[in-house]
């Protein structure tokens, strides 16, 4: 018995596995293997797009912090009254931080650290140049919040041209928020705004008439002041220039409650000045204010206020008084810590103890209002619990040990990497720069765009990622070295390395920024740098590896030093100790016949 002879055509050489390129399933890009130019074109656009924002912008170094360029920080922790604990909330800690900064602006500070730590504190970074016991003064005292009836108002000096009324022109600086105070003569339960809209309303305050001053002349006559006191006024008021910081820092200061005084005021960018009545209703008069919009009328978001007994008394008998005036004495000033906030008409008597702001609010600015008028009630006063000065010569000293610690360790990986890699070191390193460049430009246009700060802990969060970033590469260098010693080329073996290569640096960089996501959610303060640069430097890592990293050595292995293997490119299969490749199965010269015994 013999078997049939086989069919020749049937029998085929074995491929061998070594000698195919893993192509990409269908409807995948094969840009990153047919093309890597394209990948690294385009990073190299992104850091040639963002050194030119950080040339344009004028920012060309990070944002340093207070630790490293000096200046003075401030621990004020939350003290509520007695019986009334429940008003330490994150509401109101928000609005002591919105407060606290405007009173850091009016000192000229424009890069001043304020936020919440924890449900009781507020830390305030002022970093060098500030006078650090004047700024003391300022975040550690109790807003004070006061209702002034607007006596005389004008443009600044350079903002706009004044009418001889001392209001401004139908050009001047009020804004379209600041509308009307209104309601009806009867003391009903809520003040409405009459379907005024915020046009009219302006409309008619930007054309007063000759009469707005008591005695015609548009110079007022406080009846509480007479003689040099009230001519010292008007001199100090006809002085006055708010769109100068020191004045607009002293404007006002030390006023009595049952004096007449001057303020400045901002309106869409536009500062004016204020002279202004006796305090006829305190802050602390109101019950409550909040943010609410209209869906009945036409008034959009507004601020409604709710006074307490005393205050609604004089709330009523202060608009009565207002309302038979002209503009701008018929305006009630908002006065918050020396400010006006703002300076609404007043239409008619307000009675009843609730009044209504109306006009062209957004919703942010509807909130910030309410948020200042609530804070001028809460029964919260802030104990300064420590105060730190860094001097710029000790921020100095640990920028230049960060610095120091950052190079030795960056000092040694390149050695590492030279000794074990060799040739292919010089991908690592290369990549190595163009993470430092991201990093680099990123931080330094960060800083004016969202306030961040390279403080020591984010330097150590710079360093730590250096390692990170150099344990992507070894990943990727140690997969294609394992399929090399399994006997492939260079070129099959930066492909078939690469998605298993892939996966594990996904899951390394996602744990890593897993954790400075965490870490940057549970802590508050100088940690929080640490984990934010710790977190961008790992996001970015995946950007390089996959953007520049995987392309460069496809390229490279197209070159006759490494796709040959060299044994300096830290790829030759001998030192690899590479299996030799298996020779291939030759066909059966002639059919095989079996006979039976």
């Amino acid at each position: 018995m013999s078997w049939p002879p086989a069919r020749r055509s049937g029998v085929r050489r074995p491929e061998r596995e070594y000698e195919k390129v893993a192509a990409p399933k269908k409807g995948r890009s094969a840009s990153a293997q047919s093309k890597p130019g394209r990948s690294l074109a385009l990073i190299l656009i992104a850091i040639a797009a963002l050194t030119g924002g950080m040339f344009a912008s004028g920012h060309t170094t990070p944002r340093l912090g207070i630790d490293l360029a000096g200046g003075t920080s401030i621990t004020l922790r939350a003290v509520a009254e007695p019986g009334q604990e429940s008003a330490i909330n994150k509401t109101n800690m928000n609005t002591a931080v919105e407060i606290m900064e405007r009173r850091v602006n009016g000192l000229g500070v424009s890069e001043s650290e304020v936020q919440t730590q924890g449900d009781k504190n507020i830390i305030v970074n002022i970093p060098k140049g500030t006078n650090s016991k004047e700024a003391r003064d300022q975040v550690g005292t109790t807003a004070k919040l006061y209702f002034r009836p607007v006596l005389q108002r004008e443009a600044s000096a350079g903002a706009a041209t004044p009418t001889p009324s001392g209001s401004p022109s139908a050009s001047g600086s009020d804004k379209a928020k600041d509308s009307a105070t209104s309601g009806s003569a009867s003391p009903s339960a809520t003040a409405t705004t009459q379907g005024r809209a915020a046009s009219e309303a302006l409309k008619a305050d930007a054309t007063p008439s000759a009469s707005n001053s008591p005695e015609g002349s548009g110079s007022p006559s406080p009846s509480s002041t007479s003689g040099s006191s009230s001519s010292g006024l008007e001199k100090a008021y006809a002085a006055l220039d708010c769109t100068d910081p020191k004045q607009r820092a002293v404007a006002g200061k030390g006023a009595k409650k049952g004096e007449p005084t001057v303020a400045c005021g901002q309106d869409d960018k536009v500062w004016s000045k204020f002279l202004l009545g006796p305090v006829d209703v305190d802050g602390t008069e109101i019950d409550k204010a909040q943010a609410t919009f209209d869906t009945q009328g036409a008034a959009g978001w507004q601020v409604d206020m709710t006074f307490n007994s005393a205050g609604a008394k004089k709330f009523a008998a202060t608009t009565a008084k207002l309302a038979q005036q002209t503009s701008p004495q018929n305006e009630f000033a908002i006065v918050l810590d020396d400010e006006v906030v703002s300076h609404p008409f007043v239409q008619g008597a307000i009675g009843g103890g609730k009044a209504q702001i109306s006009g062209s609010f957004t919703q942010q600015d509807a909130q910030s209002l309410s948020n200042m008028l609530s804070y001028g009630a809460l029964p919260l006063a802030f104990q300064e619990d420590s105060v730190t000065t860094v001097t710029a010569a000790l921020g100095g000293e640990q920028l230049k040990a960060g610095l120091i610690a950052g190079a030795i360790g960056l000092a040694l990986v390149v050695i590492y990497l030279l000794v074990y890699y060799r040739g292919l070191s010089l991908v690592a390193l290369l990549s190595l720069l163009v993470s430092a460049a991201l990093t680099y430009t990123i931080m330094s246009l960060l800083g004016p765009t969202i306030g961040f700060a390279l403080n020591l802990p984010a330097v150590c969060g710079a360093i730590v990622a250096i390692g990170i970033t150099a344990d992507s590469f070894i990943v990727y260098f140690e997969r294609v070295r394992d399929e090399i010693r399994e006997g492939r080329t260079l070129r099959p073996a930066v492909e078939r390395a690469w998605p298993r290569a892939r996966r594990t640096i996904l899951v390394s960089d996602f744990v890593s920024f897993l954790a400075a996501a965490v870490l940057f959610i549970v802590t508050v303060g100088k940690v929080q740098g640490f984990a934010f640069t710790l977190g961008l430097t790992t996001l970015l890592d995946v950007v390089v590896v996959f953007l520049f990293t995987k392309p460069l050595l496809t390229l490279l292995a197209r070159t006759k030093f490494f796709g040959g293997g060299h044994k300096w490119s830290g790829l030759d299969p001998k030192r690899l100790g590479a299996k030799p490749p298996l020779r291939r199965n030759r066909r059966p010269s002639a059919p095989v016949e079996m006979k039976e015994a």
